[in-house]
């Protein structure tokens, strides 16, 4: 079963692990420079489509030490958990997966992104990772919607919401700036009360 401590109002909050027999998903780190730079390096064409344009520096140590940072800041704030996902056998990173915009009061919700590495995609490495995130998200963190919006042409993508329990819900215009470019792009959401087929069940 997964593991984890998430505390929203704690000076120096525990840090995020998610682990079963497979896989371990964890914040990134400095050390975990050099995988990330050849695994995004290398999925550079694959990636581009799918999301915002790569500054100059993006994949300079420079710029991924800032990401680190920023990470950790909006973790420790509650306000996101960047994961790396990571095979558990070789402490091979894989790709990645964002709980974002997690908000709280009246909505209790948060919103999903996430990337794979090129050699690393269509092998089922995201679809287990989501199963492990979307029981934290209700669970660890008792929000009770998750929200993922994806480009309509993202077939494989769409394909892996469907297969997570997520339901389509809405189209948005020109929601995102994608590779220099906005697009529309299509919601999907999976409540605390859905069942792994997108059926709902009783209340609790």
């Amino acid at each position: 079963m997964p593991k984890s401590v998430f505390r929203f109002l704690s000076r120096q909050p525990d840090a995020v692990e998610l682990e079963n027999d497979r896989y371990l998903l964890r914040l990134p780190r400095y050390q975990d420079f050099n995988q990330w730079h050849r695994l995004r390096a290398e999925s550079r064409k694959f990636l581009e489509p799918w999301e915002p344009t790569w500054r100059r520096d993006e994949l300079t140590e420079g710029a991924y030490r800032a990401r680190v940072i920023r990470g950790k800041q909006e973790y420790a704030s509650g306000q996101a958990i960047p994961l790396f996902i990571f095979l558990k056998e070789n402490h091979t990173l894989v790709g990645g997966i964002t709980i974002g915009y997690i908000r709280r009061g009246a909505a209790q919700s948060c919103m999903i992104g996430y990337w794979m590495g090129e050699r690393h995609a269509g092998q089922g490495h995201m679809f287990a990772a989501l199963q492990m995130v979307i029981p934290y998200i209700f669970t660890g963190l008792e929000l009770h919607r998750i929200e993922a919006a994806c480009i309509p042409d993202n077939a494989r993508s769409i394909r892996l919401l469907e297969k997570a329990g997520f339901q389509q819900e809405g189209y948005l215009r020109g929601y995102l700036k994608i590779n220099g470019q906005w697009h529309d792009h299509v919601m999907f959401s999976r409540l605390a009360t859905d069942t792994d087929k997108g059926r709902k069940t009783d209340s609790r």
